[in-house]
């Protein structure tokens, strides 16, 4: 099920690999594309203003924030995700922390325990405000 719509597209090359067994203590700040299959215990974040994808293979945990354009999950994330374009949350997925996204897709079996946060730069222009009822006089 995908909701939401995407703007750009993810980058198709991965530029970055943090493979099996390799365990980062820090921040990771990249561009481009970048694959996890190791532990990170730090935030990922990706250059403000540049393409950006990272794709946590089902081997991978990140113990810290994500902030990227377009985010692809099959492992373990323990923190908030922050999808600017896109989100996708595959079958091994667990995700323990809050996901906000413009568009997301999230696959049977993949577990989300935190809240999904749509956001959408044009929403604030479409709220309408409610107005309650007259009571019945």
């Amino acid at each position: 099920m995908i909701f939401g719509k995407s703007t750009s597209k993810p980058q198709n090359r991965i530029d970055c690999l943090i493979g099996t067994g390799t365990d980062i203590q820090g921040n990771v700040t990249f561009s481009g594309g970048l694959r996890i299959d190791g532990h990170v215990r730090g935030s990922i974040v990706a250059v403000d203003g540049k393409p950006s994808t990272v794709v946590l293979s089902e081997k991978a945990r990140v113990e810290g924030e994500i902030r990227v354009s377009h985010v692809v999950v099959n492992g373990t994330v323990v923190g908030p995700i922050i999808g600017a374009e896109y989100l996708e949350l595959q079958p091994k997925a667990v995700v323990t922390g809050d996901v906000s996204y413009r568009t997301i897709e999230i696959h049977l079996g993949a577990v989300l325990q935190g809240n999904l946060l749509h956001e959408d730069e044009t929403r604030s222009e479409k709220v309408v405000p409610f107005s309650k009822p007259a009571a019945a006089e």
